[in-house]
Parts: structure tokens; C-alpha cells; sequence
């Protein structure tokens, strides 16, 4: 009677994920199999001394203009993967952005823990995004990151049918700047890993930014002293032959 209550109890629990409505969270391989797919971007391999520059969780009237600003001093282009709920109550601060010729990509509507929600849901989260930002800029993005940097077939899957490939960031250039860590930190980080074809993680919302801003001060003069370009994620995949037809499956160069 015990093995078969044993016997009953393993079988539930197999069950389980699979009557579970989220299946964001499985099925998901390793970097190389989504990178030499094509699938998911984590940098652009260069010669070239450039570098694209990424912010999540904004827009931010305070943090997100200031970083523009500081951008501009260095003729510096970033790509802002905006949620959609921020760009409804901030549609200027997307319109300054877009006007600036910054990037504007789509990182959900409501910043979901994308493991635990259905694809269904999370197609909804981008194409509301999507929808917010268009009204505002009359742009569709073409990029997605997912919050808090999961993936896995079913993540990568959804993006492609909505239309979008997914950009992640170097993994030498978490910057972790969430996590007030010290401006110092946030410097040492990028500029001691500095390599050509970079993305880099920044954050222009999710709490006080100050120390992300004044990291950019330092960071921004001595990398373009050491003679890097900063571009847009989409910008530098076209420079550089790497750009795909997002939401085509495409695997190799255009």
C-alpha cells in the first residue's frame, strides 16, 4: 500500500509542470545553441573599437533624461529596453529618446518574471509594449530582453512569432547597477572589461539611479579617450555583418 501511495505521489508530481499553464521557464540550452543559431545576441565579436551601451526598466524622467544628456556629450548612442507601463505614463521621455536617435526596444509591459507566466502572456506583455510605444514615437522595435535575463526555447520561440530577436548583454558587462553597489564598482567593472564589440547592462529606473549617472561620467570620457564609438545594438550588428531577420528563424549573416 505504501509503494503504490509513493507510486501515486511521483506520478502528480510529474505531473505538475506539465498542467502547469507557464512553460517559459524550460527547455532552455546552453549560450552557444542560441548563439550560433542566431537567436539570441550576447555581443557582436569586432575588431572595431565600439560598444553598445543598454538601459532597462525605464523610461525615468529624472535618471532617463540625464543619461541622455550625459550621452550626448559623446555624440554616444544607447538602446533603452523600455517597459511599457513606464513608456504610457512617460510617452515624452520616449519621444525625447527616439528623437535623439537612441534605440528604443521592448522589455514587457508590467517587467514579468517571464518563468512564471505562459507564452501567451508574455506575447501579450510585448505586443502591449509595443502598442505604447508606437502610439507615442510612430517606431516599432525590433529587440527584446526578457526581465531579469531568462531564456529558453519557449522565451526565445514567443519573440521570434511577435517578431523580435532577443538581446542580452556581456556577460563580463553586468554592471549590476540595480543593486547600488557603489559607483566605484559600476566604473571598475566596465572599464577594466572593456572589449570591442561590448554590450553593456545599465539600469536607468528601478530604484535611485544616482549611481549609475555618475558612474557614466567616468566611464563615458575614458572610454572615448581609449578611442570607442558607442552605437546602438542594432546599429553595431549592421556594421558589422551580424544583423538577422528577427522573427524569420535565420541563422547565418545577412
Amino acid at each position: 500500500m505504501k509503494k503504490q501511495a509513493v507510486a501515486l505521489f511521483v506520478g502528480l508530481a510529474l505531473l505538475v509542470p506539465s498542467m502547469n499553464g507557464s512553460a517559459l521557464a524550460r527547455n532552455q540550452h546552453d549560450r552557444e545553441y542560441y548563439e550560433t543559431r542566431g537567436e539570441i545576441v550576447w555581443e557582436v565579436p569586432t575588431n572595431t573599437k565600439v560598444m553598445a551601451l543598454t538601459f532597462d526598466d525605464g523610461p525615468d524622467p529624472e535618471y532617463t533624461l540625464q543619461i541622455a544628456e550625459l550621452l550626448k556629450q559623446y555624440n554616444a548612442k544607447g538602446t533603452f529596453f523600455v517597459v511599457g507601463s513606464r513608456a504610457k505614463d512617460f510617452p515624452e521621455v520616449v519621444r525625447q529618446l527616439a528623437s535623439e536617435q537612441h534605440e528604443l526596444a521592448n522589455h514587457t509591459y508590467s517587467h514579468p518574471d517571464v518563468r512564471r507566466i505562459s507564452s501567451e502572456r508574455l506575447q501579450a506583455e510585448m505586443e502591449k509594449t509595443q502598442e505604447t510605444i508606437f502610439q507615442s514615437t510612430g517606431i516599432r522595435p525590433q529587440l527584446f530582453r526578457p526581465p531579469g535575463g531568462y531564456y529558453s526555447d519557449a522565451v526565445v520561440n514567443t519573440a521570434k512569432k511577435a517578431g523580435f530577436l532577443v538581446v542580452m548583454w556581456s556577460w563580463h558587462q553586468d554592471t549590476r547597477d540595480w543593486s547600488d553597489p557603489g559607483v566605484q564598482k559600476i566604473v571598475n567593472k566596465v572599464l577594466n572589461n572593456a572589449r570591442n564589440g561590448d554590450i553593456v547592462l545599465f539600469h536607468d529606473y528601478g530604484g535611485d539611479r544616482k549611481q549609475t549617472v555618475q558612474a557614466l561620467r567616468e566611464i563615458l570620457p575614458e572610454l572615448h579617450k581609449r578611442g570607442y564609438q558607442f552605437v546602438t545594438v542594432s546599429e553595431m550588428m549592421r556594421l558589422y555583418g551580424k544583423a538577422k531577420k528577427v522573427g524569420q528563424g535565420e541563422h547565418g549573416d545577412d
